[in-house]
């Protein structure tokens, strides 16, 4: 029996990333097959079936998902009719568009596009009037303080878009073992020299899992919790709306740990909508150091 050389595996993963990156940076292009084996140096006769086994996804529903989250940006940016955007994403009717962009996000472009000039309005609208300092209308939170954490993690290599692959990576790898799963990340997405993404698990029994995982330390600490109903797509424009409508008035400021997505179950057992995740935002009192 042959063993794995985890080098050759690596290259392999090294080698997709290149392809996925291309498409993330060029969303609208034809992506013929023949094309994208060049950029990965691979046979184009067997770079469907290489592609589809790092991957997780044949390369047409990597196209529709990246093609799909350009679409919430843009729905998100606002300016454009429902029927524009889904033109500038490669759709030929806003009825098929419709369709696949209810399928990707759970809910319609124009129930989506509503619930985010909602976020946006009550950004602009200051604090509530409840007169709870850590509870505006649109994004109920919680404090908690989280226990000190090990977690086996692999770092995301790649544009955020493509972070649903290092996750499904992690779960390849851990498998039935995990017990919860996580996101953490360092920076801001939109720097990304400085941003760094770790897929994470708890993993049952511990150990290092080799593959490219390390044993990531999360620290303990008081979090800011807001459980978040829908799909994937909407977590980074739910924690834009932490950070700017509920911190500034909330009397804490953010702390030198990770941000933290605590997925509470999976894509794999619940439709989108059906989605629940704990975004976590550390925190400490305004005015004191760390």
């Amino acid at each position: 029996m042959t063993s794995l050389d985890p080098r050759a595996e690596q290259n392999y993963r090294d080698r997709v990333a290149r392809v996925i990156a291309h498409i993330v940076a060029h969303p609208l292009a034809a992506h013929r097959l023949e094309d994208l084996a060049a950029i990965a140096h691979f046979s184009p006769f067997h770079f469907h079936r290489v592609y589809s086994s790092i991957a997780g996804e044949t390369v047409a529903a990597t196209v529709r998902r990246v093609r799909l989250a350009l679409a919430t940006r843009l729905l998100e940016q606002g300016g454009q009719s429902i029927t524009q955007v889904a033109l500038e994403v490669g759709y030929d009717s806003p009825q098929a568009f419709t369709r696949a962009f209810s399928q990707f996000t759970g809910q319609s472009p124009r129930a989506f596009q509503r619930d985010m000039h909602r976020v946006a309005l009550d950004a602009c609208a200051g604090p509530s009037r409840s007169g709870s300092a850590y509870a505006p209308a649109a994004l109920a939170v919680q404090l908690v303080e989280r226990p000190a954490q090990h977690v086996q993690a692999l770092r995301h290599t790649g544009p955020p878009a493509t972070i649903p692959h290092t996750q499904r990576r992690l779960y390849l790898q851990c498998g039935a073992r995990t017990t919860e799963r996580l996101g953490a990340s360092y920076g801001d997405p939109d720097d990304p020299a400085g941003f760094r993404y770790y897929a994470a698990a708890v993993v049952d029994g511990g150990g290092a899992l080799g593959g490219g995982l390390e044993t990531l330390h999360i620290p303990a600490g008081l979090y800011a919790r807001h459980t978040l109903a829908g799909p994937y797509a909407r977590i980074n424009a739910a924690l834009a709306a932490l950070h700017t409508r509920w911190l500034p008035a909330s009397g804490y400021e953010p702390d030198d740990r990770p941000v933290l997505e605590h997925y509470l179950n999976s894509p794999r057992d619940a439709a989108p909508q059906a989605l629940r995740t704990d975004l976590l935002i550390p925190i400490r009192p305004a005015g004191r150091t760390a």
